[in-house]
């Protein structure tokens, strides 16, 4: 059984109207990051998990979350 990391960082930029750009440039990291993020080719490292969340004032298990395979 594979675990994999889900997130829901499109919906939450959706909801604050801002591009995979605005949302890297604020949190320190590149576009190609939170794209790479998004659509689950990488997994982010605890603390561009965590910047992603504070920038969003959320708790972070709000954006990311483990499902089973």
């Amino acid at each position: 059984m594979n675990t994999i990391l889900v997130n829901r960082i499109r919906v939450f930029r959706a909801e604050h109207r801002m591009s995979q750009s605005d949302l890297a440039e604020q949190i320190g990291v590149s576009r190609k990051t939170i794209s790479t993020i998004e659509v689950g080719r990488f997994v982010p490292s605890t603390i561009i998990a965590l910047k992603i969340a504070r920038y969003f004032k959320v708790p972070v298990e709000e954006i990311f979350s483990l499902k089973e395979e």
